[in-house]
């Protein structure tokens, strides 16, 4: 959806279509039929931002295929659907029964993931509407964090000067800019702001940045505004700002029905106990509170004693939209775990999940509106 700011910057509100399974341009085109069209009657808007996943083999087909792209686009346009944003954090699979730490895998140390980032910078490029300022593309933050060496850490910075270059031949062709914006997430070699200011403090700049993924932020235990205060000092643009909330407990107990084989749901505690996953800190009793990698809907109130970190998601609103002027202008709500949420919390029909983001979008929308933002 296109909002403004009340400097006149547009701002960019956008759903990830990570959470479908889809990966191939018919089944991607259904999906846009099945969820992306009823969710913008929901929504009563002229035009629906999607922050699309593209797995990388329909990635390297749609970069390589000037008339496919020009193909796919005409598929939006009809749609009433946009796209400024592409989540290029998953390579493949993502919606396999077991995804786990496969989600990181190829690296920033492999050719692989530069040549899919590079893939989508190209196709983004033809896709982008012709008055967006500028693309965006999110990507996964290096790696995880073991194995990490001095050699790796070498290898990725090549990868990352080589994607700034590449980035650069993308304009030149087609007068476009994109950037790419590495996400910070628990347990990778980029978990907090300080190692995104380590890792990332020399990079191109220009074209380089960091994706703030809010539930991240709070399984951190990050303040929002220290976090922006120190990307900013460090010159880091904050390329895409990815609206998520992590699960929060004072009683660890009840967050049993959440355990589950998909994903990764790395658990930390303010006074920095961690866990790699949510069975593993319900297994060695780590002490509460909880904050938890499980991105849960932006709109819902868990039952006592759950909570979530929407007040974190409000707090770095304000920072980044707030202001005199907007330190971000992609905002994408990346919840893809709807498939995998408790059994009685799960939307059972296609109807059911279109009405349930449509209900997130409607509530990032009202939470930008409370800061002068208008649609």
């Amino acid at each position: 959806m296109r909002l403004r700011h009340p400097s006149g910057t547009p701002l960019h509100l956008s759903y990830c279509t990570n959470v479908h399974p889809a990966e191939d341009l018919d089944g991607i085109v259904a999906q846009f039929d099945a969820y992306a069209v009823p969710i913008r009657n929901l929504l009563g808007a002229d035009v629906l931002g999607l922050g699309l996943w593209l797995a990388a083999p329909v990635a390297a087909a749609l970069a390589a295929d000037p008339a496919l792209r020009a193909r796919f686009r005409r598929e939006l346009d009809v749609r009433g659907l946009e796209v400024v944003t592409l989540n290029g954090f998953p390579y493949r699979s993502f919606q396999d029964p077991v995804v786990k730490h496969a989600v990181y895998h190829p690296d920033w140390t492999t050719p692989r993931r530069l040549a899919y980032t590079l893939d989508l910078a190209r196709v983004l490029a033809d896709l982008l509407p012709d008055d967006a300022a500028r693309g965006s593309v999110s990507t996964l933050p290096l790696a995880w964090r073991e194995p990490w060496d001095a050699a790796m850490a070498e290898r990725a910075a090549r990868r990352l000067d080589q994607l700034a270059d590449g980035l650069a031949a993308v304009e030149a062709a087609g007068g476009r800019t994109i950037r790419v914006g590495f996400e910070p997430e628990p347990g990778c070699v980029v978990e907090s702001t300080a190692q995104a200011v380590a890792h990332l403090g020399g990079a191109d700049t220009d074209r380089l940045g960091v994706c703030l993924d809010l539930a991240h932020l709070a399984c951190a235990w990050e303040r929002p505004a220290d976090s922006v205060a120190a990307l900013r000092a460090a010159g880091l643009p904050i390329v895409k700002v990815q609206l998520s909330a992590a699960l929060q407990s004072d009683d660890p107990r009840a967050l049993d029905a959440y355990a589950e084989p998909r994903f990764l749901h790395q658990t930390r505690n303010p006074g920095g106990g961690a866990a790699d996953d949510l069975d593993e800190a319900l297994r060695e009793e780590l002490p509460g509170p909880w904050r938890v990698h499980y991105h849960v809907p932006l709109h819902a109130t868990p039952a006592p004693p759950l909570a979530t970190t929407a007040p974190v998601l409000r707090e770095a609103l304000k920072e980044l939209a707030g202001g005199p002027y907007p330190l971000c202008d992609h905002f994408d709500v990346e919840t893809y775990t709807w498939g995998v949420l408790p059994p009685e919390l799960r939307p059972r029909t296609p109807e059911q999940l279109a009405a349930g983001i449509a209900s997130e979008l409607d509530f990032a929308r009202a939470e930008l509106r409370d800061l002068g933002v208008k649609a």
